[in-house]
């Protein structure tokens, strides 16, 4: 597959509003902690050097506790796909 070109959906145009902006968090904590729950499943533990023979990873830690790296790197997901889902012609909103 060298010649493979990722078809995204565009959303540079997508601004997400303020209630968005608020959900972004609590849903990165959630990817934060899916991952780990998958990981922590599959025999992972903490160690402070990834180690993947040994299934050591840094990051199996609170979110709370991630470096703001980290954090951001879920953050970014989870705005893409928020922007994806408007995008596509969706609505994403809470209800009261």
């Amino acid at each position: 597959m060298a010649n493979y070109i990722p078809k995204t959906i565009e959303t540079s145009h997508i601004r997400l509003t303020s209630d968005l902006e608020e959900l972004v968090e609590r849903l990165a904590q959630n990817n934060h902690d899916q991952w780990a729950r998958s990981r922590i499943e599959e025999g992972w533990r903490y160690g402070e050097m990834r180690n993947d023979v040994d299934k050591l990873h840094p990051d199996l830690l609170p979110y709370e506790q991630l470096p703001e790296t980290e954090k951001e790197y879920d953050r970014k997901t989870v705005v893409e796909a928020l922007k994806a889902i408007i995008a596509l012609g969706y609505e994403v909103r809470k209800r009261y």
